[in-house]
């Protein structure tokens, strides 16, 4: 399955990787049932996947409003993806 993943164009070009690094490869490890991998891969995972639940049920859903639950989640997950990559790029430099 890693064969037909998309390479991270910035990693490439830049040679530092993006702050959504991983998050195909955490993907495959929510289908193969590692979640603990998952997370380790890519921490937004989950955040991400509430998102998609509550923009489901937005665009789904037209009797209720799902409005506040998708701005909410969606401020969430760019928190965390954002605390995520700045602990990564410190540790990387630490370590390097």
């Amino acid at each position: 399955m890693e064969e037909h993943m998309l390479p991270c164009m910035n990693k490439q070009l830049f040679g530092v990787e993006c702050p959504g690094c991983g998050t195909q490869r955490a993907i495959a490890f929510l289908l193969e049932g590692e979640f603990w991998e998952a997370f380790k891969m890519f921490p937004a995972i989950y955040t991400l996947a509430l998102f998609f639940v509550f923009l489901a049920l937005h665009l789904l859903d037209k009797k209720r409003n799902y409005y506040k639950l998708v701005i909410a989640s969606a401020i969430l997950n760019g928190v965390v993806i954002l605390v995520a990559y700045l602990i990564k790029i410190c540790f990387n430099s630490v370590t390097n």
